[in-house]
């Protein structure tokens, strides 16, 4: 369930410092998947009130978040926070006038992510957690509190699991890493001049990992083919990919479908569904393990 405007409304008069007639219209915009957000007014200004949502608080430290925005902040890379409340995940930015998301399908709107998302992986940027794939999956597992709603659950874990072996031996580097760097996370925002400027946002779950996790969280939330998978990490990389580092990102495929999926299983415990992205996660889990067996020669 949303919070309420009141709610919303006593939070921005004590992050801004602002009495309640100083805030203008107040308009509860489209549920994300893990927050609700406020667009409201304040001094002329448009402003985006998020509020962690339903069982958020299990699955994010708000204290590392805030970690996170600090390393990057001023950097151009995202939207800057006017306030973010560590202990309760609450945070105030400015409202990006004129802004479209990415279009996955769209092969300019791609090249120009993948050349931010490199920019930012080449940056090296560091900060004092990481986010740990396979301990995620039985994080959000036992979170779960239930038997897997797929038969063939412990077998596809089992097979997911066994990849971690060849993922470790391959990775060059680990950075700060943003996770959830999916199309709808980066953001076209138009200037006066009518030209467009870049944003990677909403950083919740970022951490130190290897940075080509990123390009297999893009590939799975825009639903690809292994065709388009293929060709994301030609524009990433710039060119051919070394099969090491494509059958790498393949297992990473499998290992954050898993993980998504029981992400997902864990918020259809508390009434929330996510019908076909759930779904679609778990075929990744599935396939893709499948794809790195016939890569590598198996059966």
């Amino acid at each position: 369930m949303a919070p309420s405007k009141e709610n919303a409304l006593r939070l921005i008069q004590d992050a801004m410092q602002v009495g309640a007639e100083e805030i203008g219209e107040m308009t509860l915009l489209k549920k994300g998947m893990t927050n609700h957000s406020f667009l409201f007014t304040c001094g002329g200004k448009r402003y985006i009130l998020r509020i962690p949502g339903e069982g958020t608080e299990m699955l994010i430290d708000r204290r590392q978040e805030a970690e996170v925005y600090r390393a990057i902040q001023g950097r151009d890379i995202c939207d800057d926070n006017l306030y973010i409340d560590p202990a309760t995940g609450c945070k105030i930015t400015a409202y990006l006038e004129n802004a479209r998301v990415c279009d996955p399908l769209d092969e300019e709107d791609v090249k120009r992510c993948m050349e931010k998302l490199r920019g930012f992986h080449n940056s090296s940027y560091k900060v004092g957690h990481r986010f740990n794939l396979f301990d995620q999956i039985l994080f959000y597992e036992s979170l779960r509190g239930q038997k897997s709603i797929y038969e063939d659950y412990l077998q596809v874990k089992e097979r997911v699991f066994s990849l971690k072996e060849y993922i470790e031996a391959h990775v060059e580097r680990e950075t700060l890493t943003h996770i959830d760097a999916v199309p709808d996370n980066f953001l076209f925002v138009k200037d006066k001049k009518d030209a467009e400027r870049l944003y990677l946002i909403d950083w919740e779950y970022a951490g130190m990992q290897d940075p080509h996790v990123d390009i297999a969280m893009f590939s799975i939330y825009a639903f690809y083919a292994r065709d388009q998978i293929d060709r994301l990490m030609e524009i990433y990389f710039g060119g051919s990919v070394p099969k090491e580092t494509r059958v790498k990102i393949y297992c990473y495929i499998a290992v954050c479908g898993l993980l998504w999926s029981n992400w997902c299983e864990y918020k259809r415990s508390l009434g929330v569904d996510f019908g076909d992205y759930s779904t679609h996660q778990y075929a990744y889990a599935r396939d893709y393990y499948q794809v790195v067996i016939e890569e590598l020669g198996g059966v």
